[in-house]
């Protein structure tokens, strides 16, 4: 676990190091998720992260508080919608870094194939953390998309390309469409020049491309039509039109258009 949670922790210092240098006006500026603002986006980042660190350090309370939620799903997207919202940034910040802090020195003392709740079915503790990465990475994405900061990929996307491989049948499933049967086979370029590659070698659907973009898509940070990606078939082209590594509704992701292709 120790090589995932340092991952982990650099993802978060790489999203503090830009929010930490901001003026109240720059946590007010809106991002591409509709209302939201960098100061919401945090928010939502503190809120789940102590909902993790619940799950691994309070197991009973965090069981409890899943129970509430099948009860009140309401009063959950009220409760949402109104964490840490009257807190001044500097408390914002603090709640932040101190539940992150106390996830990750929990984490690091798991068998990484340990069985964890969460909002959607139970995963092993490597994947809890890589979910864990992967919502950083892409809230962080739409802090620095408000900014107009270009960050510079490293090879921690890995987690996340992982990560939306394998919920290629959970994207089709969240939206009640059947989960085609033919293999789709992933060939993407990793930041540092390596090439990742999933699935069968003889699949007829094909991505290909930058790691980064393939990893904007299925975060649906960015529209297929906005990215680098060269996609071989219709079962491969639908999927990355729905891809979702996140756990709970259908997210509207981002309208074609939004942002230009990177020539990097």
């Amino acid at each position: 676990m120790k090589e995932i949670c340092n991952d982990l922790a650099k993802e978060y210092e790489e999203l503090d190091t830009i929010v930490a240098a901001l003026d109240e006006s720059g946590w007010n500026v809106m991002t591409p998720a509709k209302g939201w603002t960098v100061k919401d986006q945090i928010r939502h980042l503190a809120y789940y992260d102590e909902k993790a660190r619940l799950a691994l350090t309070e197991p009973e309370a965090f069981g409890q508080h899943l129970a509430d939620i099948s009860m009140d799903p309401d009063g959950h997207l009220e409760t949402l919608e109104k964490a840490g919202k009257e807190l001044a940034v500097a408390e914002l910040l603090n709640w932040w870094r101190q539940e992150r802090r106390t996830l990750l020195d929990a984490l690091i003392l798991l068998d990484p194939k340990a069985r964890l709740r969460w909002y959607g079915p139970p995963m092993s503790a490597r994947s809890f953390a890589t979910a864990r990465i992967m919502e950083t990475w892409a809230h962080g994405q739409d802090v620095a998309d408000a900014l107009g900061i270009e960050r510079i990929p490293t090879d921690r996307l890995r987690h996340i390309a992982h990560l939306g491989v394998v919920t290629f049948g959970w994207s089709y499933t969240l939206r009640e469409m059947k989960v085609p049967d033919s293999p789709v086979r992933v060939e993407i370029t990793s930041p540092s020049g390596e090439l990742w590659t999933w699935g069968a070698e003889e699949a007829k659907d094909i991505v290909r491309g930058p790691a980064e973009d393939f990893c904007l898509v299925v975060v649906q940070r960015r529209n297929l039509a906005d990215t680098r990606l060269v996609i071989k078939g219709a079962i491969a082209r639908q999927w990355l039109s729905i891809a979702q590594t996140y756990a709970g509704l259908p997210g509207a992701g981002r309208k074609p258009g939004m942002f230009s292709k990177s020539a990097r």
